[in-house]
This record gives structure tokens, C-alpha cells and sequence, in this order.
């Protein structure tokens, strides 16, 4: 499931939606990023993002495939915000569910560091006096590539 929304989000009911009529799951593993006070700046007062409805959303299930194709995990939930955020908000939740944890764990993880890197999402940090839009960090790309030379963490 994939859901890029303004609004937030409830962490425990997209847990509990995971354990909801499936008793084959053993592990539920799950990332929630939070915008906080310092990015490339150190007065940040929150962030906007943006991204391309449908390409988002495509490269976000090809990004889930290819985790379903190395790992048997039972089901993926991403959410991402886009819109104004402000300090503390919640901004993306990567959820997995498998029958034993290791494969929820190297999933999770591999979602999130891809969705880095391949998901189309532009980052605009805030100040009281102002906007920057925010460009890919080299280590998002080496946490991305390290899963192309090792399929484990």
C-alpha cells in the first residue's frame, strides 16, 4: 500500500492493520521519519515537500517490488507527507510484516534507503527568513548502492 498524503498519520493503526487476519506474520518492523530542527541549516522552523503524482507513486512500488523479489515479507505499507511540515511532524512511515524478523528488518531498511534516493520528492527547508530547496546527499547514495553489491545489511 502506498499513500502520499497531506495529512498525518496514526502509527498504531497502520501497525495494527498489518496484524489484522493474518496470523503468518511473526515480525512487524516499521520507519517513522520526523521533520526536525537541523538539516543542511540549524534554524530550521520546518520544511515543504513536493512531489509528481503517479511517477512518485511508481517509482515507490517498483522500489517495493524489488523488495518483495529479495525477502519474504508479507506486506508493505509506505506513506509519505507532502505539503507544509513543521518541526516534529511525522513525514514518512515504512511498515513491513514477514513471518520471521530478519527479513522485516533488511526490507524496512532497504525501502527507506531507496525511497532516498528513487522516489521523486523535492525537499524545501524553512527558516524564519528563509526557503531552500534541499539536494541529494551522497551518503543517501551510498546507503542506497550498499544493497547493490550485498543483498544483506
Amino acid at each position: 500500500m502506498i499513500r502520499i498524503q497531506e495529512a498525518d498519520f496514526n502509527v498504531q493503526d497502520e501497525l495494527d492493520s498489518f496484524r489484522k487476519d493474518c496470523p503468518k506474520i511473526g515480525a512487524i518492523c516499521s520507519f517513522t521519519g520526523l521533520v526536525r530542527e537541523f538539516g543542511d541549516r540549524t534554524d530550521l522552523t520546518g520544511m515543504f515537500l513536493e512531489h509528481y503524482p503517479g511517477m512518485t507513486e511508481k517509482a515507490l512500488q517498483k522500489i517495493i517490488d524489488q523488495a518483495y523479489k529479495r525477502w519474504p515479507i508479507n506486506q508493505v505499507s509506505v506513506i509519505h507527507r507532502v505539503g507544509k511540515l513543521n518541526l516534529s511532524d511525522q513525514i514518512v512511515f515504512v511498515g513491513v510484516s514477514s513471518a520471521h524478523r530478519e527479513a522485516s528488518f533488511a526490507a524496512c531498511e532497504f525501502i527507506m534507503d531507496y525511497l532516498k534516493v528513487e522516489a521523486p520528492f523535492w525537499k524545501k527547508e524553512l527558516t524564519a527568513s528563509s526557503e531552500t530547496w534541499v539536494e541529494e546527499k551522497s551518503t543517501d547514495q551510498q546507503r542506497a548502492e550498499r544493497w547493490q553489491d550485498n543483498p544483506e545489511p
